[in-house]
């Protein structure tokens, strides 16, 4: 059994030599975290959906008990799909069968493949999205609360 160090560093050997073809990446949100529990995902859109050409950030946050127990990944992205909370952003854990019946050889691009597939699912790739941005009150990839108003 390998400790939780070794494989995240190996985790994050993989993610950065970048992943199949290219739509799926992941890496660490800070160098300076010595834990290695903070990780941001991108997932762009499978084609012939409602999601085709959008970006989607994701955050990862890997607990002390990882990869025994899953991480707690949340789209900082705005997105429609079944799994996800639409107020939060949250995958939620009871509904996305990967983090439901969690296995510790399964990998952060694992989760971000499978969210992937499930954008292309028949209940997720018509569903209507909203507008293309971060959710009010939803923290940018830069630390940064975005607030719009049209007037």
């Amino acid at each position: 059994m390998f400790p939780r160090s070794f494989r995240l560093l190996e985790e994050l050997e993989r993610g950065e030599k970048g992943i199949g073809d290219g739509t799926v990446s992941y890496g660490m949100d800070d160098a300076d975290d010595v834990y290695m529990q903070s990780w941001t995902g991108t997932i762009i859109g499978p084609s012939n959906t409602v999601h085709e050409g959008r970006i989607y950030q994701l955050k990862l946050i890997c607990g002390l008990e990882y990869p025994e127990k899953p991480p707690s990944v949340k789209f900082q992205s705005r997105i429609n799909m079944t799994c996800v909370n639409p107020e939060t952003g949250v995958v939620e854990p009871t509904i996305f069968p990967m983090l439901a019946d969690w296995k510790r050889e399964y990998t952060m691009e694992d989760i971000l493949t499978r969210l992937k597939k499930e954008m292309a699912s028949p209940q997720n790739r018509k569903l209507t999205q909203p507008p293309e941005g971060n959710d009010e009150g939803r923290v940018d990839p830069k630390g940064l609360v975005l607030r719009c108003c049209i007037m």
